[in-house]
Protein backbone atom coordinates (compact mmCIF):
# COMPACT_ATOMS: atom_id res chain seq x y z
CA UNK A 1 0.00 0.00 0.00
CA UNK A 2 2.64 2.39 0.27
CA UNK A 3 4.67 1.85 -2.13
CA UNK A 4 1.47 2.79 -4.31
CA UNK A 5 1.16 5.96 -2.66
CA UNK A 6 4.66 6.64 -2.85
CA UNK A 7 4.05 5.94 -6.65
CA UNK A 8 0.29 7.97 -7.10
CA UNK A 9 2.86 10.67 -4.93
CA UNK A 10 5.50 10.58 -7.64
CA UNK A 11 2.87 10.67 -10.33
CA UNK A 12 0.76 13.49 -9.31
CA UNK A 13 4.37 15.63 -8.19
CA UNK A 14 5.14 14.30 -12.05
CA UNK A 15 1.77 15.34 -13.71
CA UNK A 16 2.34 18.92 -11.72
CA UNK A 17 5.08 20.05 -13.01
CA UNK A 18 4.66 18.65 -16.75
CA UNK A 19 1.46 21.45 -16.21
CA UNK A 20 3.98 23.46 -15.02
CA UNK A 21 6.43 23.23 -18.03
CA UNK A 22 3.51 24.00 -20.70
CA UNK A 23 2.46 26.77 -18.72
CA UNK A 24 5.99 28.38 -19.11
CA UNK A 25 6.05 26.84 -22.60
CA UNK A 26 3.06 28.49 -23.23
CA UNK A 27 3.42 32.53 -22.11
CA UNK A 28 1.26 34.60 -23.43
CA UNK A 29 2.55 37.96 -24.95
CA UNK A 30 -0.33 40.94 -25.37
CA UNK A 31 0.70 43.70 -27.42
CA UNK A 32 -1.27 47.39 -28.38
CA UNK A 33 0.25 48.71 -31.39
CA UNK A 34 -1.29 51.66 -33.39
CA UNK A 35 -1.29 52.61 -37.01
CA UNK A 36 -1.55 55.41 -38.90
CA UNK A 37 -3.44 53.34 -41.89
CA UNK A 38 -7.25 53.14 -41.51
CA UNK A 39 -8.79 49.17 -41.77
CA UNK A 40 -9.97 50.00 -45.65
CA UNK A 41 -6.03 51.26 -46.68
CA UNK A 42 -4.29 48.58 -48.41
CA UNK A 43 -1.42 49.44 -46.35
CA UNK A 44 -4.43 48.62 -43.34
CA UNK A 45 -5.25 45.62 -44.52
CA UNK A 46 -1.17 44.18 -44.78
CA UNK A 47 -1.04 45.77 -40.99
CA UNK A 48 -3.83 43.11 -40.06
CA UNK A 49 -2.55 40.48 -42.33
CA UNK A 50 0.69 40.84 -40.17
CA UNK A 51 -1.50 40.48 -36.89
CA UNK A 52 -3.07 37.63 -38.23
CA UNK A 53 0.29 35.63 -38.82
CA UNK A 54 1.40 36.34 -35.25
CA UNK A 55 -1.17 35.27 -33.80
CA UNK A 56 -1.45 31.95 -35.95
CA UNK A 57 2.41 31.45 -36.20
CA UNK A 58 2.56 32.00 -32.28
CA UNK A 59 -0.70 29.57 -32.30
CA UNK A 60 -2.53 32.35 -30.24
CA UNK A 61 0.53 33.08 -27.44
CA UNK A 62 0.87 36.22 -29.10
CA UNK A 63 -2.48 38.53 -29.18
CA UNK A 64 -2.32 41.75 -30.69
CA UNK A 65 -4.63 44.48 -30.61
CA UNK A 66 -4.23 47.23 -33.57
CA UNK A 67 -5.61 50.39 -33.51
CA UNK A 68 -5.92 52.09 -36.86
CA UNK A 69 -5.97 56.05 -38.23
CA UNK A 70 -4.11 56.90 -35.27
CA UNK A 71 -7.14 56.53 -32.97
CA UNK A 72 -5.38 56.62 -29.69
CA UNK A 73 -2.87 59.22 -30.23
CA UNK A 74 -1.88 61.24 -32.85
CA UNK A 75 0.56 59.80 -35.46
CA UNK A 76 3.63 61.89 -34.53
CA UNK A 77 2.91 60.74 -30.74
CA UNK A 78 2.99 57.25 -31.35
CA UNK A 79 6.71 56.80 -30.97
CA UNK A 80 6.65 58.34 -27.44
CA UNK A 81 3.27 56.65 -26.54
CA UNK A 82 5.09 53.12 -26.77
CA UNK A 83 8.44 54.08 -25.52
CA UNK A 84 6.22 55.16 -22.06
CA UNK A 85 3.83 52.50 -22.19
CA UNK A 86 0.51 54.09 -23.31
CA UNK A 87 1.07 51.58 -26.17
CA UNK A 88 3.40 48.79 -26.85
CA UNK A 89 4.84 49.28 -30.30
CA UNK A 90 4.59 52.15 -33.27
CA UNK A 91 3.38 50.74 -36.75
CA UNK A 92 3.93 54.29 -38.24
CA UNK A 93 7.59 55.57 -39.64
CA UNK A 94 10.66 57.01 -37.98
CA UNK A 95 10.09 59.83 -39.87
CA UNK A 96 7.51 61.17 -37.46
CA UNK A 97 10.52 61.67 -34.98
CA UNK A 98 12.94 63.77 -37.34
CA UNK A 99 12.38 66.76 -34.56
CA UNK A 100 13.35 64.56 -31.92
CA UNK A 101 17.20 63.16 -33.84
CA UNK A 102 17.83 64.23 -37.50
CA UNK A 103 18.94 60.56 -37.67
CA UNK A 104 14.83 59.18 -38.34
CA UNK A 105 15.29 60.92 -41.37
CA UNK A 106 17.70 58.33 -42.86
CA UNK A 107 15.67 55.26 -41.62
CA UNK A 108 12.43 57.28 -42.46
CA UNK A 109 12.80 58.53 -45.80
CA UNK A 110 16.12 59.24 -47.12
CA UNK A 111 15.53 60.75 -50.47
CA UNK A 112 17.51 60.04 -53.38
CA UNK A 113 19.20 57.21 -52.65
CA UNK A 114 17.73 53.53 -53.77
CA UNK A 115 15.53 52.84 -56.27
CA UNK A 116 13.55 50.10 -55.51
CA UNK A 117 12.04 48.93 -51.87
CA UNK A 118 13.97 45.82 -52.89
CA UNK A 119 17.62 47.40 -52.82
CA UNK A 120 16.18 49.30 -49.40
CA UNK A 121 14.91 46.55 -47.76
CA UNK A 122 18.33 44.78 -48.42
CA UNK A 123 20.41 47.62 -46.77
CA UNK A 124 18.53 47.58 -43.44
CA UNK A 125 18.24 43.69 -43.37
CA UNK A 126 21.33 42.54 -45.43
CA UNK A 127 23.64 45.89 -45.85
CA UNK A 128 24.32 46.53 -41.89
CA UNK A 129 21.10 49.08 -41.47
CA UNK A 130 19.56 47.02 -38.61
CA UNK A 131 23.13 47.50 -37.00
CA UNK A 132 23.37 51.06 -37.74
CA UNK A 133 19.87 51.86 -37.01
CA UNK A 134 19.48 49.63 -33.43
CA UNK A 135 21.61 52.37 -31.11
CA UNK A 136 19.41 55.61 -31.91
CA UNK A 137 15.86 53.75 -31.64
CA UNK A 138 17.20 51.89 -28.25
CA UNK A 139 18.19 55.60 -26.78
CA UNK A 140 14.88 56.23 -27.17
CA UNK A 141 13.90 53.19 -25.03
CA UNK A 142 12.48 51.45 -28.30
CA UNK A 143 13.27 48.22 -30.30
CA UNK A 144 13.42 47.98 -34.21
CA UNK A 145 11.48 45.02 -35.52
CA UNK A 146 11.63 46.10 -38.96
CA UNK A 147 10.47 47.74 -41.99
CA UNK A 148 7.75 47.61 -44.74
CA UNK A 149 8.35 49.86 -47.99
CA UNK A 150 5.80 50.57 -50.69
CA UNK A 151 7.86 51.50 -53.14
CA UNK A 152 8.32 55.28 -55.22
CA UNK A 153 6.01 57.82 -55.02
CA UNK A 154 5.17 59.40 -58.08
CA UNK A 155 4.32 63.54 -58.38
CA UNK A 156 0.67 64.44 -59.25
CA UNK A 157 1.24 68.10 -61.51
CA UNK A 158 -0.70 70.50 -63.73
CA UNK A 159 2.50 70.53 -66.53
CA UNK A 160 4.71 68.37 -67.63
CA UNK A 161 7.40 67.14 -65.20
CA UNK A 162 9.91 64.96 -67.14
CA UNK A 163 13.17 66.66 -66.60
CA UNK A 164 15.19 68.77 -63.20
CA UNK A 165 14.92 72.29 -65.40
CA UNK A 166 10.92 71.32 -64.86
CA UNK A 167 11.22 71.76 -60.99
CA UNK A 168 11.99 75.69 -62.28
CA UNK A 169 9.38 77.97 -60.05
CA UNK A 170 7.03 74.81 -59.46
CA UNK A 171 4.99 75.59 -56.81
CA UNK A 172 4.22 72.25 -54.77
CA UNK A 173 2.81 70.36 -51.52
CA UNK A 174 5.29 68.93 -49.66
CA UNK A 175 5.96 67.18 -46.71
CA UNK A 176 8.43 69.21 -43.93
CA UNK A 177 12.09 68.37 -43.76
CA UNK A 178 14.94 67.63 -45.69
CA UNK A 179 12.48 67.69 -48.93
CA UNK A 180 12.02 71.28 -49.14
CA UNK A 181 15.52 72.07 -48.73
CA UNK A 182 16.23 69.73 -51.76
CA UNK A 183 13.50 71.02 -54.19
CA UNK A 184 14.48 74.53 -53.59
CA UNK A 185 18.09 73.76 -54.53
CA UNK A 186 16.78 72.32 -58.16
CA UNK A 187 14.55 75.29 -58.29
CA UNK A 188 11.41 74.11 -57.08
CA UNK A 189 9.32 76.18 -54.70
CA UNK A 190 7.91 73.60 -51.82
CA UNK A 191 4.88 74.52 -50.06
CA UNK A 192 4.25 72.92 -46.22
CA UNK A 193 0.69 72.04 -45.68
CA UNK A 194 -1.29 69.08 -44.55
CA UNK A 195 -1.79 66.22 -46.29
CA UNK A 196 -5.44 66.53 -46.61
CA UNK A 197 -5.45 70.18 -48.20
CA UNK A 198 -4.13 68.58 -51.23
CA UNK A 199 -7.22 68.27 -53.38
CA UNK A 200 -8.44 72.06 -52.50
CA UNK A 201 -4.89 73.65 -52.96
CA UNK A 202 -4.69 71.89 -56.39
CA UNK A 203 -8.03 72.43 -57.49
CA UNK A 204 -7.74 76.43 -56.92
CA UNK A 205 -4.33 76.62 -58.20
CA UNK A 206 -3.25 77.43 -54.86
CA UNK A 207 0.12 74.87 -56.49
CA UNK A 208 0.68 73.35 -59.29
CA UNK A 209 1.57 69.87 -57.94
CA UNK A 210 1.85 67.80 -54.76
CA UNK A 211 4.22 65.43 -53.42
CA UNK A 212 1.42 62.97 -51.65
CA UNK A 213 2.03 59.44 -52.26
CA UNK A 214 2.63 56.08 -54.86
CA UNK A 215 0.96 56.65 -57.90
CA UNK A 216 -2.46 54.24 -56.80
CA UNK A 217 -2.53 56.31 -53.65
CA UNK A 218 -2.65 59.00 -55.45
CA UNK A 219 -5.49 57.93 -58.19
CA UNK A 220 -7.32 56.55 -54.40
CA UNK A 221 -7.48 60.36 -53.06
CA UNK A 222 -8.69 61.72 -57.01
CA UNK A 223 -5.50 64.26 -57.71
CA UNK A 224 -5.56 62.91 -61.48
CA UNK A 225 -9.05 64.02 -61.79
CA UNK A 226 -7.81 67.33 -61.50
CA UNK A 227 -4.41 67.19 -62.96
CA UNK A 228 -3.01 65.44 -66.03
CA UNK A 229 0.63 64.76 -65.66
CA UNK A 230 2.48 62.57 -63.67
CA UNK A 231 6.13 60.87 -63.29
CA UNK A 232 6.25 56.83 -63.70
CA UNK A 233 8.18 54.60 -61.62
CA UNK A 234 8.79 57.70 -59.31
CA UNK A 235 12.23 58.24 -58.03
CA UNK A 236 12.14 60.91 -55.21
CA UNK A 237 11.01 59.37 -52.28
CA UNK A 238 10.61 56.33 -50.67
CA UNK A 239 9.08 56.35 -46.92
CA UNK A 240 9.91 53.36 -45.04
CA UNK A 241 7.35 52.30 -42.25
CA UNK A 242 8.78 50.65 -39.16
CA UNK A 243 7.43 48.62 -36.12
CA UNK A 244 9.25 49.59 -33.26
CA UNK A 245 8.14 48.50 -29.97
CA UNK A 246 9.39 49.06 -26.45
CA UNK A 247 12.44 47.57 -25.41
CA UNK A 248 11.71 46.35 -22.21
CA UNK A 249 8.35 45.31 -23.22
CA UNK A 250 10.41 43.32 -26.17
CA UNK A 251 13.19 42.06 -23.76
CA UNK A 252 10.80 40.26 -21.66
CA UNK A 253 8.71 38.25 -24.34
CA UNK A 254 10.10 34.97 -25.00
CA UNK A 255 12.71 34.39 -27.85
CA UNK A 256 10.47 32.26 -30.05
CA UNK A 257 7.73 35.36 -29.75
CA UNK A 258 10.94 37.92 -30.71
CA UNK A 259 11.49 35.64 -33.44
CA UNK A 260 7.97 35.01 -34.74
CA UNK A 261 7.66 39.38 -34.95
CA UNK A 262 10.72 39.68 -36.88
CA UNK A 263 10.07 36.97 -39.57
CA UNK A 264 6.22 37.96 -39.83
CA UNK A 265 7.67 41.38 -40.49
CA UNK A 266 10.15 40.28 -43.07
CA UNK A 267 7.17 38.93 -44.80
CA UNK A 268 5.07 41.89 -44.57
CA UNK A 269 7.78 43.75 -46.01
CA UNK A 270 7.65 41.76 -49.12
CA UNK A 271 4.03 41.34 -49.28
CA UNK A 272 4.08 44.84 -49.27
CA UNK A 273 6.29 45.88 -52.29
CA UNK A 274 4.81 42.89 -54.35
CA UNK A 275 1.06 44.59 -53.52
CA UNK A 276 1.87 48.23 -54.54
CA UNK A 277 4.19 46.85 -57.35
CA UNK A 278 0.96 45.26 -59.37
CA UNK A 279 -1.37 48.31 -57.62
CA UNK A 280 1.28 50.95 -59.12
CA UNK A 281 1.51 49.15 -62.48
CA UNK A 282 -2.54 48.86 -62.57
CA UNK A 283 -2.88 52.29 -62.17
CA UNK A 284 -0.28 53.77 -64.97
CA UNK A 285 -2.36 51.47 -67.08
CA UNK A 286 -5.68 53.04 -65.86
CA UNK A 287 -4.15 56.48 -66.01
CA UNK A 288 -2.86 56.63 -69.80
CA UNK A 289 -6.05 55.14 -70.85
CA UNK A 290 -7.64 58.22 -69.46
CA UNK A 291 -5.38 60.46 -70.87
CA UNK A 292 -3.04 61.30 -67.82
CA UNK A 293 0.89 61.82 -69.40
CA UNK A 294 3.28 59.73 -67.68
CA UNK A 295 6.95 60.76 -67.39
CA UNK A 296 9.83 58.14 -66.90
CA UNK A 297 12.88 60.23 -66.13
CA UNK A 298 16.15 59.40 -68.02
CA UNK A 299 19.14 58.45 -66.15
CA UNK A 300 20.94 61.55 -66.39
CA UNK A 301 18.37 63.49 -64.96
CA UNK A 302 17.68 60.92 -62.57
CA UNK A 303 21.49 61.17 -61.20
CA UNK A 304 20.80 65.27 -61.08
CA UNK A 305 18.16 64.59 -58.88
CA UNK A 306 20.61 61.99 -56.74
CA UNK A 307 23.60 64.48 -56.44
CA UNK A 308 20.96 67.12 -55.14
CA UNK A 309 19.50 64.65 -52.65
CA UNK A 310 22.67 63.12 -51.56
CA UNK A 311 24.67 67.12 -51.39
CA UNK A 312 21.88 67.60 -48.75
CA UNK A 313 22.31 64.49 -46.79
CA UNK A 314 25.14 65.90 -44.31
CA UNK A 315 22.93 69.34 -43.45
CA UNK A 316 20.87 66.97 -41.59
CA UNK A 317 23.35 64.55 -40.52
CA UNK A 318 24.09 66.76 -37.14
CA UNK A 319 23.97 63.89 -34.19
CA UNK A 320 26.30 61.17 -34.13
CA UNK A 321 23.23 58.45 -34.73
CA UNK A 322 22.84 60.55 -38.20
CA UNK A 323 26.22 60.49 -39.16
CA UNK A 324 26.55 56.58 -38.41
CA UNK A 325 23.14 55.66 -40.84
CA UNK A 326 24.51 58.30 -43.52
CA UNK A 327 28.08 56.77 -43.98
CA UNK A 328 26.33 53.04 -43.60
CA UNK A 329 23.61 53.88 -46.72
CA UNK A 330 26.61 55.37 -48.65
CA UNK A 331 28.86 52.43 -48.45
CA UNK A 332 25.63 50.54 -49.80
CA UNK A 333 24.63 52.33 -51.99
CA UNK A 334 28.21 52.33 -53.73
CA UNK A 335 27.93 48.70 -53.51
CA UNK A 336 25.33 48.84 -55.42
CA UNK A 337 26.70 51.50 -57.95
CA UNK A 338 24.15 54.48 -57.44
CA UNK A 339 26.82 56.61 -55.89
CA UNK A 340 30.30 56.50 -56.71
CA UNK A 341 32.92 57.95 -54.72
Amino acid sequence: MKVMKTVASLAAASALAIGAAVSASAQTTTLRIQTHYAPETVSGKLAAQYMEDVQAMSNGEIQIEMFYSSSVVKSVETFDAAATGILDCDMTGGGYQTGKNSAFQFVGDIMGGYDTPYQQLSWLYFGGGREAAAPLYNKYGMELIGWWVYGQESFASSKPIEKVADFKDWKFRSPPGMETKIFEKLGAKPIVMDFTEIFTALETGIIDGADASGLSNNVGLGLYDIVKYANFPGFHSMPSDHLACNKAVFDAMPAHHQKIMKVAMEALALRTALTFEKANAEAAAQLRGQGVTLSQWAPEELQKFRNAAQATWPEFADTPEAKALVESHLAYLEQLGLVSK
